[in-house]
């Protein structure tokens, strides 16, 4: 049975983990996971710390800049629970404002698990240059929203 933990306490470290993100500081954001922590999203799996720093590296890669504005925010038990914003300004120029929505789970105080939901179609739309793969974007989105527009 996992331990009952402070809200105050899940929403403060939170908050934090988001500013050391913006910061993009690796070694900083380390210290808020578990050893066997579980990072999922986009139809992946990456277990403990090396799969942490694969995410974080992988997440920086992209980013010039990262700030984080939050719509939602709900913690219950062990589960923080978060609908954002992420504005970002990509290492091409281009900036993109998108949401996105997490699910933290936490044991004596680090994160065990990160889940995150989001729309790759539209970091894609923002990291691709050239025309063709613009042309392709765009029609695979009209086509997965076929029928309900």
């Amino acid at each position: 049975m996992i331990e009952q933990q402070d809200m105050k306490k899940i929403l403060k470290l939170a908050a934090d983990l988001d500013k050391n993100l913006e910061l993009q500081d690796i070694e900083r954001l380390v210290p808020y996971f578990s050893e066997e922590c579980e990072i999922e999203m986009l139809g992946i799996k990456l277990k403990g710390i090396a799969g942490l720093k694969k995410w974080l590296n992988w997440f920086f890669s992209m980013f010039e800049s990262i700030k984080f504005e939050p719509i939602l925010i709900m913690v219950e038990n062990n589960i923080f629970f978060e609908e954002f914003y992420i504005h970002t300004s990509f290492k091409n120029g281009k900036q993109l404002s998108v949401k996105i929505t997490e699910v933290l789970e936490y044991e004596n105080y680090k994160i065990k698990s990160l889940r995150l939901y989001l729309d790759r179609l539209e970091f894609a739309d923002a990291a691709l240059d050239s025309f063709l793969s613009k042309k392709l974007l765009r029609l695979i989105k009209k086509k997965s929203l076929k029928g309900l527009l």
